[in-house]
């Protein structure tokens, strides 16, 4: 049996100064939950005695957040985030690209700051969930004799449905979210917010990396891991084709920026240990039907019963694919698809999903 939480509760909402959000918060208002508003300051870059803002949590975003609350009436609060982001987030970033990966820094945040982190400073406070603006669902099941468990599933707008970025949330938090917005279009979201007078009704979304403010990895990164040059090689030929400017500035699959003449030419590995950028002309070359997973969340908190057929995704904007999960040693698994995958990244993730349920899933090696 499926349940939905229809108790009043006190519930903590994660406000961005976004439309999302800010809906959300005004759905469990009036529903008649005990609404707080919640808005976390991370991490922000201080460029030579210059504090760059960080996108999420700016002084305009916090505003938003704050006339939002004001609107609706309820509690405003800031929480200070700024260690564990810097720790768990971008030193990670940093570390996993100088290492040869292509990190998710999202998929981290959602795991550690908004919900784990987030959790800890709320509990002493009386809150009985924490609410985001997310487009995903969460369902409770209530079976005899066992305890309940909570379902991460997919959004209704398959366009939206960010549950690819919430696979890494554990049973433990996940049984304490809501996520209000999961039933809902973008297109609807912006229509209620207009229905209760709210600021955020019209704002544009960020697509970029919040810690990043200007978009510039490459930039970003070159004031924290010194760049070595190396040689360009073909990996049909073996040939030298030229020289890279630092392994971080590349990804699997990147066919603009390689700087050689006679292309297209396409990025299909990034050798750290030789500290050669493998390149070829032919797309083939990109292509793989397995690849190994670590750090793997189930999200009931339990392995099932493995090989399991199941639907994959290696990043957020890829197709579903069929794929088999085989169980290797040390807690990595072997994905086999039935199709061959492109460009599959070091340091992306690999997710898995039973109809619309989303099972877990785990960072690519």
């Amino acid at each position: 049996m499926v349940m939905k939480n229809e108790i009043k509760q006190r519930v903590a909402v994660g406000m961005s100064g976004g439309v999302d959000s800010s809906v959300a918060a005004a759905l469990l208002k009036e529903q008649g939950h005990e609404v707080i508003g919640v808005f976390m300051k991370f991490w922000s870059e201080n460029i030579k005695g210059k504090i760059r803002e960080n996108i999420c949590c700016s002084l305009e975003s916090s505003e938003d957040a704050r006339q939002v609350c004001n609107k609706l009436g309820v509690p405003f609060y800031v929480i200070d985030m700024k260690v564990p982001f810097k720790k768990k987030i971008v030193d990670d970033f940093v570390n996993e690209y100088e290492c040869g990966h292509t990190p998710n820094p999202c998929v981290r945040c959602n795991q550690y700051i908004k919900f784990e982190e987030l959790w800890k400073k709320l509990k002493p406070m009386g809150v009985d969930f924490v609410a985001t603006g997310h487009y995903a669902r969460v369902e409770t099941i209530h079976e005899l004799s066992l305890p309940p468990r909570a379902l991460l599933r997919a959004g209704r707008d398959k366009n939206k449905d960010q549950s690819y970025f919430l696979h890494q949330i554990q049973q433990k938090h996940l049984k304490h979210t809501l996520f209000p917005l999961g039933d809902y279009t973008k297109p609807n979201v912006r229509k209620l917010a207009k229905k209760y007078g709210l600021s955020t009704a019209s704002k544009k979304e960020s697509q970029e990396i919040c810690f990043v403010a200007d978009g510039k990895v490459g930039e970003f990164l070159k004031r924290y891991i010194k760049f070595e040059k190396g040689n360009i090689v073909d990996v049909g030929s073996e040939d030298v084709l030229g020289q890279h400017e630092g392994l971080p500035l590349y990804t699997i699959g990147q066919r603009k920026g390689i700087g050689l003449a006679g292309g297209p030419w396409y990025v299909v590995q990034l050798d750290k240990k030789k500290n050669i950028l493998w390149v070829s002309k032919d797309e083939k070359d990109l292509d793989s039907k397995e690849l190994i997973v670590r750090s793997v969340n189930w999200i009931s908190g339990e392995q099932p019963k493995l090989p399991l057929k199941c639907k994959c995704k290696i990043r957020y904007r890829s197709d579903f694919v069929v794929a088999t999960i085989h169980e290797l040693s040390q807690g990595k698994y072997r994905v086999e698809f039935t199709k061959p995958q492109r460009a599959i990244t070091s340091g992306q993730y690999c997710v898995f999903y039973k109809g619309e349920e989303c099972l877990g899933g785990g960072v690519i090696e």
